[in-house]
């Protein structure tokens, strides 16, 4: 999509929203020759800001390809914002319902029609403690297999010096940085021709999460950990340490965990006892 085409929903948004994020925030962007000059694409990109889509769209504005974002469906209902997210041609994610996989084929379509496509693959604001990116969800690697585009990583930091996730007001002075850094497309040609089982689209997922996480260890001049965080894997851990202080405060209300403990506990002894004794007389035999 040209300049030419970017269109009057898009232009009035830029005309609104950009010189406050010029006021706000400085601008160290790069990579924007990765970003192609025609065809169909994907941009995959972390996220740790509810001001980062704002500022990433005005990365990619001036690039002169204009993203369609896949953002809630609750966005589209109505008043200004509903009409500018269906003017600028934004695609609704309906989340747990029969129009699920709505968002998928409207990103498809968009992509075939020589469009670009935006993914946040953590689909919400990153957990990681240190703002690193999660593990993603598989969209936009099933976009990406189903059509066989250029796959961008981009890496953004920066806007979360200017709002904190999940912060209710900015830290306006000094004034921040916002960098961008895209990546060179990732190369997914292996998964090409092969069925798309959960398995491969979780592993094509990981190659362009490490795309992404890569960029922005250049911009933060760090290493990300070794393993990402993954929220499932935490809440799973959470729900086992609750079921277990939950089954104990129900041994404590039946009398039994003391009496229990003091038995575990001496049988516990005993065995230590026990494997000391022999390790002495195996020693003393030697």
């Amino acid at each position: 999509m040209s300049r030419r085409r970017i269109g009057f929903w898009y232009r009035f948004a830029a005309v609104l929203c950009k010189p406050p994020l010029v006021v706000l925030l400085k601008r160290d962007w790069r990579g924007m020759e990765h970003i192609p000059a025609e065809g169909g694409f994907i941009t995959v990109v972390n996220h740790n800001s509810h001001v980062d889509p704002l500022a990433y769209g005005h990365f990619q504005y001036n690039t002169g390809r204009v993203p369609r974002f896949l953002a809630k469906s609750g966005l589209f209902k109505s008043g200004f914002v509903g009409a500018a997210m269906r003017g600028t041609g934004q695609i609704p994610v309906y989340r747990e319902s029969s129009d699920a996989l709505s968002a998928y084929r409207a990103a498809i379509d968009a992509v075939r029609r020589g469009e670009c496509v935006a993914f946040y693959p953590e689909a919400t604001l990153t957990r990681d403690p240190d703002l690193w990116p999660m593990t993603g969800k598989t969209g936009a690697a099933r976009v990406a297999l189903e059509t066989r585009c250029p796959v961008v990583p981009v890496a953004q930091w920066g806007a979360n010096h200017l709002l904190a996730p999940y912060a209710r007001k900015p830290d306006l002075l000094p004034r921040k940085t916002h960098h961008v850094l895209a990546g060179p497309p990732v190369d997914l040609s292996r998964f090409y021709g092969k069925e798309m089982t959960p398995e491969l689209l979780k592993e094509a997922t990981g190659v362009i999460m490490a795309a992404v996480t890569a960029q922005l260890e250049l911009i933060r001049g760090e290493k990300a950990p070794a393993t990402p965080y993954d929220p499932r894997t935490v809440r799973g851990e959470q729900r086992r340490r609750t079921e277990r202080r939950e089954e104990r405060g129900e041994r404590q209300e039946h009398g039994e965990p003391r009496e229990r403990e003091e038995h575990e506990g001496a049988a516990r002894g005993e065995t230590v006892r026990d494997i000391t004794e022999a390790e002495r007389e195996k020693g003393h035999g030697k």
